[in-house]
């Protein structure tokens, strides 16, 4: 497993959240790259690489694949909290 070089971008909320959730369930990004795939979202390593080092935004089609791949509500995603 590689190691981030470069620091947390400012372009997404959900780039570190989407990375801690992947590794915490054991998966590797071209397993989820493949389920986005099977889901219609059209997204290269490089790509979610950069989603995940929040150097890239994410499309509202992105945010909802990646929210039901990973198990996690959206809101998660972009605040880091459940909702009460």
């Amino acid at each position: 497993m590689r190691l981030r070089i470069q620091p947390l971008g400012e372009k997404n909320l959900i780039g570190a959240r989407i990375e801690a959730i992947r590794k915490q369930r054991g998966m590797k990004q071209k397993d989820l790259l493949a389920q986005l795939q099977v889901r219609g979202v059209d997204l290269n390593a490089s790509g979610l690489s950069k989603l995940e080092g929040q150097i890239r935004m994410v499309s509202d089609y992105e945010l909802l694949a990646l929210s039901e791949i990973l198990g996690v509500s959206i809101y998660w995603l972009l605040t880091g909290k459940e909702k009460d």
